[in-house]
Protein backbone atom coordinates (compact mmCIF):
# COMPACT_ATOMS: atom_id res chain seq x y z
CA UNK A 1 0.00 0.00 0.00
CA UNK A 2 1.25 3.66 -0.62
CA UNK A 3 3.34 5.94 1.94
CA UNK A 4 0.46 7.20 3.67
CA UNK A 5 -0.22 9.89 6.65
CA UNK A 6 -4.09 10.09 7.39
CA UNK A 7 -5.68 13.55 8.91
CA UNK A 8 -7.63 14.12 12.05
CA UNK A 9 -10.72 13.44 10.19
CA UNK A 10 -9.65 10.39 8.22
CA UNK A 11 -8.87 8.94 11.58
CA UNK A 12 -11.94 9.62 13.17
CA UNK A 13 -13.84 7.49 10.69
CA UNK A 14 -11.04 5.05 10.83
CA UNK A 15 -12.20 4.64 14.41
CA UNK A 16 -15.84 4.87 13.49
CA UNK A 17 -15.53 2.49 11.19
CA UNK A 18 -13.39 0.20 13.41
CA UNK A 19 -16.36 0.08 16.08
CA UNK A 20 -18.57 -0.86 13.41
CA UNK A 21 -17.32 -3.98 11.96
CA UNK A 22 -15.85 -5.11 15.52
CA UNK A 23 -19.40 -4.62 17.04
CA UNK A 24 -21.46 -5.60 14.36
CA UNK A 25 -18.97 -8.40 12.07
CA UNK A 26 -16.85 -9.27 14.93
CA UNK A 27 -14.26 -8.76 12.35
CA UNK A 28 -10.57 -8.89 13.47
CA UNK A 29 -8.10 -6.40 12.97
CA UNK A 30 -6.35 -6.90 10.06
CA UNK A 31 -9.48 -8.07 8.14
CA UNK A 32 -11.06 -4.66 8.99
CA UNK A 33 -7.81 -2.59 8.13
CA UNK A 34 -7.96 -4.22 4.45
CA UNK A 35 -11.65 -3.18 4.26
CA UNK A 36 -10.34 0.60 5.06
CA UNK A 37 -7.33 -0.19 2.73
CA UNK A 38 -4.67 0.87 5.47
CA UNK A 39 -2.05 -0.48 7.54
CA UNK A 40 -2.86 -2.63 10.66
CA UNK A 41 -0.84 -0.07 12.03
CA UNK A 42 -2.64 2.81 10.79
CA UNK A 43 -5.84 1.23 12.54
CA UNK A 44 -4.54 1.10 15.58
CA UNK A 45 -2.42 4.76 15.43
CA UNK A 46 -5.76 5.74 14.66
CA UNK A 47 -7.10 5.35 18.03
CA UNK A 48 -4.24 6.86 19.75
CA UNK A 49 -3.90 10.91 21.09
CA UNK A 50 -6.05 12.92 22.97
CA UNK A 51 -9.07 13.00 20.62
CA UNK A 52 -8.88 9.37 20.16
CA UNK A 53 -9.13 9.11 24.15
CA UNK A 54 -12.12 11.77 24.69
CA UNK A 55 -14.66 10.03 21.68
CA UNK A 56 -14.22 7.02 24.04
CA UNK A 57 -13.73 4.08 21.72
CA UNK A 58 -13.68 0.51 22.15
CA UNK A 59 -10.14 0.59 21.51
CA UNK A 60 -7.36 3.11 23.16
CA UNK A 61 -3.45 3.30 22.13
CA UNK A 62 -1.08 4.64 23.73
CA UNK A 63 2.39 5.46 21.70
CA UNK A 64 5.13 3.75 23.05
CA UNK A 65 9.24 4.86 22.58
CA UNK A 66 11.18 3.19 20.17
CA UNK A 67 13.40 1.70 23.10
CA UNK A 68 12.28 -2.06 21.73
CA UNK A 69 15.18 -3.77 23.64
CA UNK A 70 14.23 -2.57 26.89
CA UNK A 71 10.79 -3.26 26.25
CA UNK A 72 11.18 -6.65 26.05
CA UNK A 73 13.52 -6.87 28.65
CA UNK A 74 10.28 -5.51 30.58
CA UNK A 75 8.07 -7.69 29.18
CA UNK A 76 9.44 -10.81 31.90
CA UNK A 77 7.99 -8.74 35.12
CA UNK A 78 4.48 -9.72 33.48
CA UNK A 79 4.46 -13.55 33.90
CA UNK A 80 2.57 -15.68 31.49
CA UNK A 81 1.63 -13.75 28.66
CA UNK A 82 0.38 -15.04 25.10
CA UNK A 83 2.90 -14.50 22.28
CA UNK A 84 1.35 -13.91 18.74
CA UNK A 85 3.95 -13.48 15.63
CA UNK A 86 2.20 -14.12 12.33
CA UNK A 87 2.48 -13.50 8.32
CA UNK A 88 -0.29 -12.85 5.59
CA UNK A 89 -0.26 -16.63 5.92
CA UNK A 90 -0.07 -17.60 9.41
CA UNK A 91 -0.44 -17.34 12.84
CA UNK A 92 1.95 -18.30 15.67
CA UNK A 93 0.68 -18.47 19.14
CA UNK A 94 2.48 -19.04 22.84
CA UNK A 95 1.68 -18.70 25.65
CA UNK A 96 4.52 -18.25 28.54
CA UNK A 97 7.31 -16.01 30.55
CA UNK A 98 9.51 -14.03 28.50
CA UNK A 99 13.09 -14.80 29.74
CA UNK A 100 16.46 -15.33 29.00
CA UNK A 101 16.17 -11.92 27.24
CA UNK A 102 19.42 -10.79 25.44
CA UNK A 103 20.43 -8.46 22.00
CA UNK A 104 23.20 -7.71 20.00
CA UNK A 105 22.86 -4.66 18.41
CA UNK A 106 19.72 -5.23 16.50
CA UNK A 107 19.19 -8.73 17.11
CA UNK A 108 17.49 -10.07 20.07
CA UNK A 109 16.98 -13.42 21.64
CA UNK A 110 14.18 -14.71 23.75
CA UNK A 111 15.17 -18.13 25.07
CA UNK A 112 12.70 -18.75 27.54
CA UNK A 113 11.35 -22.70 26.79
CA UNK A 114 8.16 -22.15 25.72
CA UNK A 115 8.18 -18.03 24.34
CA UNK A 116 10.89 -19.04 21.98
CA UNK A 117 12.23 -15.84 19.60
CA UNK A 118 14.61 -14.27 17.36
CA UNK A 119 14.13 -10.95 16.97
CA UNK A 120 15.44 -8.54 14.37
CA UNK A 121 15.13 -4.87 15.85
CA UNK A 122 16.10 -3.19 12.95
CA UNK A 123 12.30 -3.46 11.38
CA UNK A 124 10.68 -2.29 13.89
CA UNK A 125 9.35 1.48 13.69
CA UNK A 126 6.20 1.53 15.91
CA UNK A 127 4.84 0.16 19.03
CA UNK A 128 2.05 0.45 20.93
CA UNK A 129 0.32 -0.57 24.12
CA UNK A 130 -3.49 -1.30 23.44
CA UNK A 131 -6.42 -1.43 25.64
CA UNK A 132 -9.85 -2.72 24.01
CA UNK A 133 -13.15 -2.99 25.40
CA UNK A 134 -14.79 -6.72 24.67
CA UNK A 135 -17.84 -8.35 25.18
CA UNK A 136 -20.85 -6.34 26.75
CA UNK A 137 -22.55 -6.24 29.93
CA UNK A 138 -21.61 -8.10 32.58
CA UNK A 139 -19.53 -10.20 30.34
CA UNK A 140 -17.87 -6.84 29.48
CA UNK A 141 -13.91 -6.83 30.11
CA UNK A 142 -10.66 -5.03 28.88
CA UNK A 143 -7.78 -6.66 26.38
CA UNK A 144 -5.12 -5.53 27.08
CA UNK A 145 -1.57 -5.76 24.86
CA UNK A 146 1.44 -4.79 23.67
CA UNK A 147 1.79 -4.35 19.67
CA UNK A 148 4.86 -3.75 17.53
CA UNK A 149 4.69 -2.97 13.26
CA UNK A 150 7.17 -2.22 11.16
CA UNK A 151 7.64 1.06 8.63
CA UNK A 152 4.81 0.24 6.51
CA UNK A 153 2.58 -0.81 9.45
CA UNK A 154 2.73 -3.97 9.01
CA UNK A 155 2.33 -6.25 12.65
CA UNK A 156 5.61 -8.01 13.53
CA UNK A 157 4.86 -9.28 17.17
CA UNK A 158 2.10 -8.94 19.64
CA UNK A 159 1.84 -9.59 23.60
CA UNK A 160 -1.76 -10.19 25.18
CA UNK A 161 -2.18 -10.05 28.99
CA UNK A 162 -3.98 -13.24 30.41
CA UNK A 163 -5.85 -13.86 33.09
CA UNK A 164 -2.78 -14.91 35.28
CA UNK A 165 -0.62 -12.12 34.14
CA UNK A 166 0.66 -8.75 36.19
CA UNK A 167 -1.71 -6.26 34.97
CA UNK A 168 0.39 -4.10 37.80
CA UNK A 169 3.42 -5.09 36.11
CA UNK A 170 2.10 -3.85 32.81
CA UNK A 171 0.55 -0.56 33.90
CA UNK A 172 3.69 -0.07 35.32
CA UNK A 173 5.70 -1.05 31.95
CA UNK A 174 3.32 1.12 29.67
CA UNK A 175 4.00 4.40 32.15
CA UNK A 176 7.84 4.39 32.00
CA UNK A 177 8.14 3.33 28.38
CA UNK A 178 4.79 5.67 26.67
CA UNK A 179 6.07 8.70 24.39
CA UNK A 180 6.32 12.08 25.59
CA UNK A 181 3.77 13.25 23.05
CA UNK A 182 1.07 10.89 22.57
CA UNK A 183 -0.19 11.81 18.89
CA UNK A 184 -2.72 10.42 16.59
CA UNK A 185 -1.87 8.64 13.53
CA UNK A 186 1.69 7.00 12.13
CA UNK A 187 3.61 7.84 8.78
CA UNK A 188 4.34 4.89 7.37
CA UNK A 189 6.42 4.21 4.17
CA UNK A 190 6.16 1.48 1.03
CA UNK A 191 6.94 -1.61 1.62
CA UNK A 192 10.74 -2.23 -0.06
CA UNK A 193 11.10 -3.60 -3.33
CA UNK A 194 11.61 -7.40 -3.00
CA UNK A 195 14.88 -8.44 -4.05
CA UNK A 196 14.89 -9.79 -7.85
CA UNK A 197 15.88 -13.27 -8.54
CA UNK A 198 19.15 -13.80 -10.93
CA UNK A 199 18.43 -15.95 -13.69
CA UNK A 200 19.18 -19.94 -12.91
CA UNK A 201 21.88 -19.82 -16.06
CA UNK A 202 23.47 -16.79 -13.67
CA UNK A 203 23.92 -18.97 -10.62
CA UNK A 204 26.77 -20.71 -9.76
CA UNK A 205 25.16 -23.94 -9.46
CA UNK A 206 28.02 -26.18 -8.68
CA UNK A 207 29.72 -24.38 -6.33
CA UNK A 208 26.22 -23.80 -4.52
CA UNK A 209 25.61 -27.10 -4.76
CA UNK A 210 29.43 -28.18 -3.09
CA UNK A 211 28.94 -25.32 -0.46
CA UNK A 212 25.57 -26.74 0.42
CA UNK A 213 27.07 -30.52 0.85
CA UNK A 214 29.54 -28.59 2.84
CA UNK A 215 27.12 -27.04 5.06
CA UNK A 216 28.44 -27.98 9.42
CA UNK A 217 25.23 -26.02 11.02
CA UNK A 218 21.78 -24.82 9.89
CA UNK A 219 22.15 -21.51 10.57
CA UNK A 220 25.26 -21.36 7.98
CA UNK A 221 22.61 -21.34 5.02
CA UNK A 222 21.39 -17.63 5.07
CA UNK A 223 24.80 -17.25 4.64
CA UNK A 224 25.12 -19.31 1.80
CA UNK A 225 22.60 -18.11 0.01
CA UNK A 226 23.55 -14.25 0.17
CA UNK A 227 26.93 -15.38 -1.00
CA UNK A 228 25.51 -17.24 -3.94
CA UNK A 229 22.52 -14.45 -4.35
CA UNK A 230 19.85 -16.85 -4.59
CA UNK A 231 16.59 -16.87 -3.13
CA UNK A 232 15.30 -19.09 -0.80
CA UNK A 233 13.18 -21.25 -3.37
CA UNK A 234 15.70 -20.38 -5.86
CA UNK A 235 18.13 -22.40 -3.61
CA UNK A 236 16.04 -25.26 -3.43
CA UNK A 237 15.10 -25.32 -6.86
CA UNK A 238 18.74 -25.51 -8.01
CA UNK A 239 20.05 -27.76 -5.29
CA UNK A 240 21.14 -31.36 -5.51
CA UNK A 241 18.01 -33.84 -5.43
CA UNK A 242 19.86 -35.91 -2.71
CA UNK A 243 19.04 -32.43 -0.18
CA UNK A 244 15.47 -31.70 -1.32
CA UNK A 245 12.41 -33.14 -2.80
CA UNK A 246 8.95 -31.07 -3.61
CA UNK A 247 5.89 -32.31 -2.40
CA UNK A 248 2.55 -31.84 -2.14
CA UNK A 249 1.57 -28.47 -0.82
CA UNK A 250 -1.49 -30.78 1.85
CA UNK A 251 1.96 -32.17 3.23
CA UNK A 252 1.43 -29.54 6.02
CA UNK A 253 -2.06 -31.05 7.77
CA UNK A 254 -0.88 -34.82 6.97
CA UNK A 255 2.14 -33.99 9.01
CA UNK A 256 0.88 -32.52 12.07
CA UNK A 257 -1.83 -35.28 12.20
CA UNK A 258 0.97 -37.84 12.10
CA UNK A 259 3.20 -36.10 14.53
CA UNK A 260 0.33 -35.91 17.01
CA UNK A 261 -0.76 -39.22 16.24
CA UNK A 262 2.47 -40.54 17.28
CA UNK A 263 3.25 -37.92 20.06
CA UNK A 264 6.79 -36.89 18.11
CA UNK A 265 7.81 -33.79 19.45
CA UNK A 266 8.58 -31.13 17.01
CA UNK A 267 9.72 -27.71 15.89
CA UNK A 268 7.16 -24.93 14.02
CA UNK A 269 8.80 -21.70 12.60
CA UNK A 270 6.78 -18.80 11.49
CA UNK A 271 7.67 -15.37 11.16
CA UNK A 272 8.26 -12.08 9.16
CA UNK A 273 11.22 -9.65 8.62
CA UNK A 274 11.39 -8.46 12.07
CA UNK A 275 10.56 -11.72 14.32
CA UNK A 276 10.46 -15.43 14.40
CA UNK A 277 8.54 -17.35 16.80
CA UNK A 278 9.22 -20.99 17.35
CA UNK A 279 7.19 -23.94 19.14
CA UNK A 280 9.33 -26.99 20.22
CA UNK A 281 7.58 -29.86 21.64
CA UNK A 282 4.14 -32.13 20.96
CA UNK A 283 1.31 -31.71 19.32
CA UNK A 284 -2.19 -32.14 19.77
CA UNK A 285 -5.61 -31.62 18.42
CA UNK A 286 -5.30 -30.69 14.91
CA UNK A 287 -8.05 -29.86 13.12
CA UNK A 288 -8.96 -28.57 9.49
CA UNK A 289 -11.03 -25.51 9.20
CA UNK A 290 -12.48 -23.99 5.90
CA UNK A 291 -9.07 -23.02 4.21
CA UNK A 292 -7.28 -22.85 7.26
CA UNK A 293 -5.38 -26.06 9.10
CA UNK A 294 -5.23 -25.48 12.58
CA UNK A 295 -3.18 -26.57 15.79
CA UNK A 296 -5.33 -25.88 19.04
CA UNK A 297 -3.29 -26.80 22.19
CA UNK A 298 -3.81 -25.22 25.72
CA UNK A 299 -0.62 -23.45 24.96
CA UNK A 300 -0.04 -23.25 21.50
CA UNK A 301 -2.08 -22.44 18.65
CA UNK A 302 -1.31 -22.11 15.08
CA UNK A 303 -3.56 -21.35 12.11
CA UNK A 304 -2.04 -21.83 8.94
CA UNK A 305 -4.50 -20.97 5.03
CA UNK A 306 -3.41 -24.11 3.17
CA UNK A 307 -4.79 -22.59 0.50
CA UNK A 308 -1.70 -19.98 0.46
CA UNK A 309 1.03 -22.53 -0.08
CA UNK A 310 2.01 -22.35 -3.48
CA UNK A 311 4.97 -24.76 -2.67
CA UNK A 312 6.20 -27.08 0.08
CA UNK A 313 9.40 -28.92 -0.05
CA UNK A 314 10.96 -31.70 2.09
CA UNK A 315 14.96 -30.11 2.75
CA UNK A 316 17.66 -31.48 4.42
CA UNK A 317 21.13 -30.01 5.48
CA UNK A 318 24.49 -31.40 6.84
CA UNK A 319 25.38 -30.65 9.87
CA UNK A 320 28.26 -31.75 12.68
CA UNK A 321 25.25 -33.88 14.04
CA UNK A 322 23.91 -35.22 10.79
CA UNK A 323 21.55 -34.42 8.88
CA UNK A 324 18.77 -31.99 9.94
CA UNK A 325 15.58 -32.58 7.70
CA UNK A 326 12.40 -29.75 7.46
CA UNK A 327 9.33 -29.35 5.68
CA UNK A 328 9.01 -26.32 4.27
CA UNK A 329 6.21 -23.92 2.74
CA UNK A 330 6.20 -20.66 0.78
CA UNK A 331 3.77 -18.90 -0.76
CA UNK A 332 3.26 -17.58 -3.97
CA UNK A 333 5.74 -14.69 -4.13
CA UNK A 334 8.13 -17.19 -2.70
CA UNK A 335 8.08 -16.06 0.76
CA UNK A 336 8.33 -18.09 3.73
CA UNK A 337 5.00 -19.18 5.74
CA UNK A 338 6.20 -22.11 7.98
CA UNK A 339 9.06 -24.60 8.81
CA UNK A 340 8.68 -27.89 10.65
CA UNK A 341 11.48 -29.97 12.33
CA UNK A 342 11.64 -32.30 14.81
CA UNK A 343 12.66 -31.13 18.15
CA UNK A 344 16.20 -31.18 18.47
CA UNK A 345 19.00 -29.11 20.44
CA UNK A 346 22.39 -28.64 18.94
CA UNK A 347 24.57 -31.54 19.80
CA UNK A 348 22.12 -33.92 19.05
CA UNK A 349 21.06 -35.89 15.91
CA UNK A 350 17.71 -35.50 15.08
CA UNK A 351 15.09 -37.67 15.96
CA UNK A 352 14.33 -40.88 14.59
CA UNK A 353 10.62 -40.72 14.71
CA UNK A 354 11.02 -37.39 12.99
CA UNK A 355 12.60 -38.56 10.09
CA UNK A 356 10.34 -41.77 9.53
CA UNK A 357 7.18 -39.46 9.91
CA UNK A 358 8.83 -37.45 6.85
CA UNK A 359 10.18 -40.60 4.96
CA UNK A 360 6.53 -42.01 5.15
CA UNK A 361 5.38 -38.09 3.88
CA UNK A 362 7.53 -38.43 1.12
CA UNK A 363 6.57 -42.16 0.16
CA UNK A 364 3.02 -40.97 0.11
CA UNK A 365 3.82 -37.92 -2.09
CA UNK A 366 5.54 -40.22 -4.71
CA UNK A 367 2.82 -42.96 -4.37
CA UNK A 368 0.08 -40.31 -5.19
CA UNK A 369 2.65 -38.89 -7.75
CA UNK A 370 2.63 -42.27 -9.65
Amino acid sequence: MPAQHLNLQQNAKVREEFASMRREKKARHRDIAETLEISEGELIAAHAGTAAIESKCLLRATCLRAEWPEIIAAVESLGEVMALTRNPSCVHEKTGTYSKISHNHHVGLVLAGEIDLRIFYQQWAFGFAVTEQTGSGEERSEQKSLQFYDATGTAIHKIFIKPQSNVEAYEALVASFAAVEQQTGIQTKDAAEKMLELADKDIDVTGFRQAWASLRDTHEFFGLMKKFAVTRTQALRVADAQFVQQIDVSSCQDLLQAAAAEAVPIMVFTGNAGMIQIHSGPVSKIAKMGPWVNVLDPRFNLHLREDHIASAWVVKKPTTDGLVTSLELFDADGETIAMFFGERKPGKPELCEWRALIDNLLSESQTCAA
